[in-house]
């Protein structure tokens, strides 16, 4: 049996969440998805995931949610990480954090889907070891998943590559999340692992990394704090979609997706939006 799964890259602000509101199910009937991860570390007004967004993805079509280094940011999510099943944050940060390290679903075709949430230590906060953390669930997995995707959250190009061969083999898919930039290095390793540096992101790409750019050259030139709004130009939503054998495991495909909106949106914040949030880890 084949099962497609949709990747979606970093959710930034209220133009990610348009588009994938207005785009996201058509999308998946199109493309015959079985399965949709999708990144909300930033959905929340560019940092952090509140339960009424997570609420909203889930209708808009999302089945498992990952998150990354804005995870609680919002406080109002950990109930939501307690309780939850669909929705994961970095398995290697602390043990006493809340939440759990991993999200499942099960398909309409049957077989079920887990994503495990990683976050790097290279240009990052301070967390354990991914590789250790990474080893410590897959045994876990294997009474609760079919199929295993990794989300690795993280800054550093050679981290991301390296987890890629150290799960080559033993994961459907690794996938990156973090930096918002969608490279282009999409492959299936050699013993079968999809696999992608990062996916990028679903925002403004008319913009740094989602935020405004004056704002943040104004930033970079001052060293002062400064409002990052959330960009709203030529929104895109980037994904991959990736074909998945469920009896070998191995992935058949791995594509870049990006989809763009029709229509740009002025500046705006909604309720789950909150302020635009200063510079410091603003990214």
């Amino acid at each position: 049996m084949k099962l497609n799964i949709l990747c979606i890259g970093d959710i930034v602000g209220r133009p990610g969440r348009r588009i994938i509101a207005d785009k996201l199910k058509s999308v998946a009937r199109e493309l015959n998805i079985d399965c949709v991860i999708a990144n909300a570390e930033n959905a929340a007004g560019g940092s952090g995931l509140t339960p009424q967004i997570y609420n909203k993805l889930l209708r808009y079509g999302v089945h498992l949610v990952t998150l990354g280094d804005h995870t609680y940011r919002k406080r109002e999510i950990i109930e939501t990480l307690e309780t939850a099943e669909n929705v994961a944050r970095p398995a290697n940060l602390s043990e006493h954090a809340a939440g759990r390290g991993f999200a499942v679903y099960q398909t309409g075709k049957g077989p079920t889907v887990a994503v495990v949430n990683l976050i790097g230590r290279i240009f990052m906060k301070p967390a354990d070891c991914p590789y250790n953390a990474i080893d410590k669930i897959l045994p876990q997995l294997q009474q609760k998943a079919e199929l295993v995707f990794v989300d690795f959250h993280a800054e550093a190009t050679s981290e991301k590559i390296a987890m890629g061969y150290h799960l080559d083999g033993r994961v459907s898919c690794v996938f990156g999340t973090h930096t918002h930039v969608v490279t282009a290095d999409e492959k299936i390793l050699a013993r079968g692992t999809a696999y992608i540096t990062d996916v990028g992101m679903t925002g403004a790409d008319d913009s740094v990394l989602g935020r405004g750019t004056e704002s943040v050259l104004k930033s970079f030139r001052t060293r002062m704090p400064v409002p990052f709004e959330i960009a709203t130009g030529d929104v895109k939503m980037n994904a991959i979609l990736v074909t998945i054998d469920s009896t070998s495991k191995q992935a058949e495909r791995i594509e870049r997706i990006s989809i763009s909106a029709e229509v740009e949106e002025p500046i705006s914040y909604d309720s789950d939006d909150g302020k635009p949030e200063y510079f410091n880890n603003n990214f």
